[in-house]
């Protein structure tokens, strides 16, 4: 039951995060001028890697581990989405995010906020794959019970 529950509590801790960076946090960033903007979103990027990065692999791993446990499909298959996070996030949100950490903020302009809309988009994947993740974990529990 632990690997339930750290499963379970790791996929909506991440989820929650990323939901409320995706609906709250980031379009209230966007009314920034470009320069705060880009300065804003920086640190904030820096502080948010490793909670989201522990809890993806936390959530995953304990969710492949109850899978294993109770032999439900749906474990496995969250875990599947929350760690699709990993190579998501280094394939593909990751040259933008590069991007935007090389750039000054004094320097921000219509290039930086352009790719600030982008990465807005790409993070909505991982609110969608973070939620997939929590809904199939809660279906799991149930179903376990």
């Amino acid at each position: 039951m632990i690997p339930d529950l750290v499963a379970l509590v790791g996929a909506t801790l991440f989820a929650g995060a990323a939901l409320y960076i995706t609906l709250v946090e980031h379009p209230a960033r966007m009314g920034l001028e470009d320069g705060p903007l880009l300065a804003q979103w920086q640190p904030s990027y820096k502080r948010a890697l490793p909670i989201q990065a522990s809890l993806a692999i936390l959530g995953g791993a304990a969710g492949c581990l109850a899978w294993y446990v109770h032999r439900e499909w749906q474990w496995l298959a969250g875990s599947l989405f929350l760690l699709a996070n990993w190579p998501f996030t280094m394939l593909v949100i990751m040259p933008t995010n590069k991007r935007l950490m090389a750039m000054q903020p004094q320097h921000a302009g219509p290039e930086s906020r352009d790719l600030l809309r982008r990465w807005a988009n790409l993070h909505g994947v991982r609110s969608a794959l973070g939620s997939a993740a929590s809904l199939l974990f809660v279906w799991a529990f149930f179903v376990t019970r």
